[in-house]
């Protein structure tokens, strides 16, 4: 089985590497689902659930590098206050705005005053070592829609019910 375009469901949870703390997880929820070989998501991790079959478990770590990147101290900035109109700010909070060309982009407030807030651009992950324990719950060899598309299940290329079948 070829690593790129495979549909691969895992079960995860996140903590930095050496710590306790469950960052994220959706562990007895909903599969996170992905079609491999399309960015979706950070290569480290990719590039290990790739190896893996279905009913697989794994304990996954990933650099800096082949995730959020290194932290950049150059990537800190200072906004003027009235610039956050009436947000009621709070040190460590992550706001969302836009780029100069037009992207989404998320920054976290790292302190502030009456005068000036300090924001920093870096992902809240950037400059750590992650580490995954997955459940690798389906992979197999992605559809040609779900090749096309990059999505799992596909576009509907039907009658535009939903159900991926004309009646």
């Amino acid at each position: 089985m070829s690593t790129e375009n495979k549909v691969i469901s895992i079960e995860y949870e996140l903590r930095e590497k050496g710590k306790d703390e469950v960052l994220d997880s959706n562990m007895g929820r909903e599969p996170l689902s992905f079609v491999s070989g399309k960015n979706q998501l950070i290569p480290g991790l990719e590039k290990e659930l790739v190896k893996l079959n279905a009913g697989d478990s794994a304990t996954i770590t990933v650099s800096p590098q082949e995730a959020y990147g290194e932290y950049d101290a150059n990537a800190l900035q200072a906004v003027p206050r009235s610039q956050f109109g009436d947000i009621d700010l709070k040190e460590g909070m992550i706001l969302y705005g836009q780029g100069e060309d037009g992207s989404t982009v998320q920054v976290t407030v790292k302190e502030f005053d009456d005068e000036k807030v300090i924001v920093d651009f870096n992902h809240p992950l950037a400059g750590k070592e992650l580490e995954f324990k997955v459940n690798v719950l389906e992979s197999r060899e992605a559809t040609p829609d779900e090749v096309i598309s990059g999505q799992v299940g596909g576009h509907d290329h039907s009658c535009g019910c939903g159900t991926g079948g004309c009646h």
